[in-house]
Formats: structure tokens, sequence, C-alpha cells
């Protein structure tokens, strides 16, 4: 039986409105210990994805100021969604199709949760290092 990704997502997902500063960003990157934030419109719905590489490589590396550059102006604004009724099977060819490790789950565009590939491992190949690694307490 294929498991819906809403049995397999990560449900605490942290949002940001697009016009939150980096550095609020990187914050609640450190403090919850995760290395994404779905950036989202003054509505709610979902419109990018900022991840620590982004915040790095986007900012940083460009000599962005983290106080006055914004979420949106950084984020991943071409961002795969799936429906909370996706399957794993789904959520598996869309990431090898795009080429990603996370994907927003949304219900009437607004994420609800994340799947990503150490998700998919665990229900896929629990035994895999991936799987292990995934299961693995956060690194400060």
């Amino acid at each position: 039986m294929a498991h819906q990704i809403q049995d397999v997502m990560t449900k605490h997902v942290h949002k940001v409105d697009r016009n939150a500063s980096l550095r609020e960003v990187a914050r609640i990157m450190k403090d919850e210990c995760i290395s994404d934030v779905l950036v989202t419109e003054s509505n709610g719905r979902l419109c990018g994805i900022v991840t620590d590489r982004d915040v790095v490589v986007r900012a940083v590396a460009g000599g962005r100021d983290v106080d006055t550059t914004h979420a949106g102006d950084i984020c991943s604004d071409q961002v795969v969604e799936l429906d909370a009724q996706s399957t794993v099977e789904d959520a598996v060819r869309i990431m090898r199709e795009r080429a990603v490790r996370r994907v927003p789950v949304v219900k009437n565009g607004v994420a609800i949760g994340i799947v990503s590939i150490g998700d998919l491992a665990r229900v896929l190949d629990p035994s895999s290092a991936l799987a292990a690694i995934s299961d693995a307490p956060p690194s400060a």
C-alpha cells in the first residue's frame, strides 16, 4: 500500500513572511536546528523556501546585508509542491525530476508540512545510511 505524504512528512514547519530579514531566518534555523524555512506571502500562501545554503551562497557570499536583505529576495521561488494526499512515489518522482531534496506539502496553497529525502529514506529504506542520519538528533 502506498504511503500518503501526510503520513511521512515533517508536520512542524517554520515559516516566515517574505519580508523577514535574513538574520531572522538564520536565527530560526539556529534555534530550531533546521536547514530550511518556508517563505509566505502576507496572506499565508507559500511563495518560496530558503535553505541554509541559500543564506550562505546567495546572500553572505554575495555581499548582501543580512539585516536589510529579505527572505523573499533570495528564496527559491520556483517551489515544487505536493498535496497532502500525494503518495511517497509521487514525492520520489518529483524530487528526481526537479533535482530537489525537500518539497513543501500544501493544502489550499498553505504549507502544512515538508517532505525531505530523509523522510522518504525512513519509509522506503529504513536500514539505509540516509535513514540513520535522518533519525539522528540534530547537531548544533
